[in-house]
């Protein structure tokens, strides 16, 4: 989160837990311009090739997406580091490319690899709770000048024995059990819209684990409501005005079935 942002392991409610807690200073900043996974690295073609999106600070110094014009930003560190979700180590050329775009040198640049069905995978893809609402927000154009707070948590999802099933869980977690509060400056009608905008209820494929839905649409990621990724809660408190507005519902139930009861 670029040092943003703090994320803990805290102690989660009802049947799961232990929970992924996180909060930044400067939500745009701290989850748009580097949590976000948002910067594709490719190499090599075939069974071989290496295909990964990064996160991380690192996205902030090379600025390769189109995302940071909006957001008007660019770092200026002489050091940074990316994380990559990802089991193997990238090629050389990978490596050699981020460290070109970065314009930093080789050993001021930390890569940092989170299989996703690692404690450490499911730590920083459930970490990401408040990144999701904010990436929605700016896919629904919502001003994010008005957004002036944020924090949200969500239940750690168990480790998998293998991707499918782990991407799958990590999701959910944000997906039925994850809650946000927003804090924003704006006209009530447009915070109270949010919270009825936000909530992943609100997407056309809402209501079955997203293992299952990924498999209806043949693994084509692409083909999924992109409104789904968000968190199942979102509380809104306009600042303004001091009113504060909820929508969304938790979900225990596809929780269990995701999470292997």
């Amino acid at each position: 989160m670029g040092g943003l942002g703090r994320v803990s392991v805290t102690v989660g409610q009802g049947r799961w837990p232990v929970a992924v807690s996180v909060s930044a200073s400067d939500p745009v900043l701290a989850c748009l311009a580097s949590q976000y996974a948002g910067w594709s690295l490719t190499h090599g073609s075939g069974p071989t090739k290496f295909q990964a999106l990064g996160s991380g600070p690192a996205r902030a110094l090379a600025v390769k997406e189109p995302l940071f014009e909006e957001l008007g930003y660019r770092d200026q560190a002489d050091s940074t580091c990316l994380v990559l979700e990802v089991d193997r180590e990238p090629p050389p050329e990978v490596v050699q490319k981020v460290v070109h775009d970065c314009a930093i040198a080789p050993e001021r640049l930390t890569i940092v690899l989170t299989p996703t069905h690692s404690l450490a995978g499911m730590v920083q893809i459930v970490a990401r709770v408040l990144e999701v609402a904010l990436h929605k927000l700016h896919a629904l154009g919502f001003p994010l000048d008005a957004i002036v707070d944020g924090a949200g948590c969500a239940p750690l999802a168990p480790p998998a024995g293998d991707f499918l099933t782990a991407m799958g869980r990590s999701n959910d977690a944000i997906l039925f059990g994850g809650t946000i509060q927003l804090y924003v400056r704006c006209e009530d009608g447009a915070a109270e819209q949010l919270t009825q905008q936000l909530p992943c209820v609100a997407s056309r494929d809402y209501g079955k684990p997203f293992a299952a839905i990924f498999k209806e649409y043949g693994y084509d990621f692409y083909k999924i409501d992109p409104m789904l990724f968000a968190p199942a809660v979102a509380v809104v408190t306009n600042v303004a005005s001091g009113r504060t507005f909820r929508g969304g519902t938790l979900n225990d139930e596809l929780l269990a079935q995701s999470f292997g009861r």
